[in-house]
């Protein structure tokens, strides 16, 4: 992962229509609509995780407008995954445009998963579900039936941003941003610039 002091270098996967918005607008946004129609009959799923996702990045960077969704990006082109099709954006951003996470953690937010403080923590949450006779945590956060359970889920979310300051300190330091725990940076960005490419 490259960085430039208050920059750092990201790769962004991104389909044709995003590709032609930087190019002839120079900036796109993304939107809660483009979720619907990218994710079709999981998209209620999709945007529970992004909305609890925006809530709390809005307080790290504001977004620059109040519909915009985010996009994702990665700080290591073998992160990126393709399958879906389109184009790798590479991106010199500005730390400070970057809410920066540990990938790992969101994959919890998108499973509709609890994210412990640490491994012993999740283990006693799989062992409060069992007894509970929850099989699958998305269960408790998609259903009306366990409201106590759910919050404790929603709640735990908060700590996919508990790396970011310590990662942006890094960066700007010139240090490695390896901050501990985190296995793959992503980063999510509320829009992408075509200033940013590189």
């Amino acid at each position: 992962m490259g960085t430039e002091c208050d920059r750092i270098i990201l790769y962004s996967p991104q389909a044709e229509p995003v590709w032609d918005a930087v190019m002839n607008d120079g900036t796109a946004y993304s939107r809660r609509e483009y979720i619907y129609k990218k994710y079709e009959e999981s998209a209620g799923i999709f945007l529970t995780a992004y909305d609890a996702y925006i809530r709390e990045a809005d307080k790290i960077v504001p977004r620059p407008e109040p519909w915009a969704y985010p996009y994702w990006a990665f700080a290591s082109m073998q992160q990126v995954d393709l399958s879906g099709g389109g184009r790798v954006m590479k991106l010199s951003v500005p730390v400070d445009e970057t809410v920066l996470f540990d990938q790992y953690d969101w994959y919890k937010v998108l499973r509709l998963s609890y994210i412990g403080s640490n491994a012993k923590d999740e283990a006693e949450f799989r062992r409060e579900l069992e007894r509970r006779g929850i099989k699958d945590p998305s269960e408790a956060v998609l259903r009306p039936f366990y409201p106590d359970i759910k919050r404790k889920i929603t709640d735990s979310w908060k700590k996919i941003f508990r790396y970011d300051e310590e990662i942006k300190k890094a960066i700007v330091s010139g240090r490695n941003p390896d901050a501990g725990g985190v296995r793959a940076i992503q980063a999510g960005l509320w829009c992408i610039k075509k200033e940013w490419l590189i």
